[in-house]
């Protein structure tokens, strides 16, 4: 049986991710599937695709996917590090950055995040770890990548804290599918395979909009697959 009939919802939204990345695209990258979707782009269609990472590593080229930004592995396969107030007001402020990606705790359907506080501010029932450079990552590239699970937990219909704005964000990857803005809402554009809209519905806590195109996303080659298996096997 060919690979491309056992795939994971994970692996389908860091492929999806990656096919949005071209080669000479500047991408500033976080841990977890953000950084799989960058280097599984630069394994597969776009090896120029230039991976910056918020400890200052510029072009770093990772053999492995990287535990944190701190990470070794970032340094010794970068072209330059920096310090990082030159990441931010040299690079990231000075709009050299093309695509940032960005997770979550909650998303609204104007593509406000939230990663501050679940309730009130003063007396919050969970505190999180707090949005740390998203706020200027997302008014400082020139598109916002949000991958995130869809829940109606995640997919609220108002953020109890507005940590980062909606204003750049042009694409959300989630397990179900893909949303984008139009006319400054999220919009459902594609569903994965097995993914019905009355799903993406049902796990978004506001009334999700749907394109009279939806579509199905196309399902993970067999060599995007082994390329994102054999970096997570590192």
């Amino acid at each position: 049986m060919s690979a491309v009939a056992e795939y994971i919802r994970d692996e389908m939204m860091a492929v999806e991710a990656a096919r949005r990345l071209g080669n000479d695209t500047v991408c500033f990258v976080g841990i977890g599937l953000p950084s799989l979707a960058a280097n599984l782009a630069r394994a597969t269609h776009a090896p120029g695709c230039k991976l910056v990472y918020e400890s200052g590593t510029i072009g770093a080229k990772p053999f492995r996917l990287p535990l944190s930004i701190g990470d070794g592995e970032l340094a010794d396969s970068a072209d330059a590090v920096v310090s990082v107030p030159e990441m931010f007001a040299y690079w990231l402020q000075g709009r050299r950055i093309d695509v940032g990606f960005l997770g979550a705790a909650q998303i609204d359907r104007h593509g406000n995040l939230n990663s501050t506080v679940i309730g009130p501010y003063d007396s919050p029932k969970v505190r999180l770890p707090g949005a740390g450079g998203a706020p200027e990552i997302a008014t400082s590239v020139r598109d916002v990548f949000v991958m995130l699970r869809q829940s109606p937990r995640t997919f609220v219909e108002r953020v109890d804290f507005v940590s980062s704005v909606g204003s750049r964000v042009r694409l959300v990857v989630t397990d179900l599918g893909i949303l984008e803005p139009r006319d400054g809402e999220l919009t459902l554009t594609r569903v994965h395979r097995g993914v019905t809209v009355d799903d993406a519905r049902e796990a978004t806590g506001w009334e999700l909009r749907v394109a009279d195109d939806v579509g199905e996303t196309e399902p993970p080659s067999d060599r995007e697959l082994t390329a994102l298996r054999e970096l997570k096997a590192r």
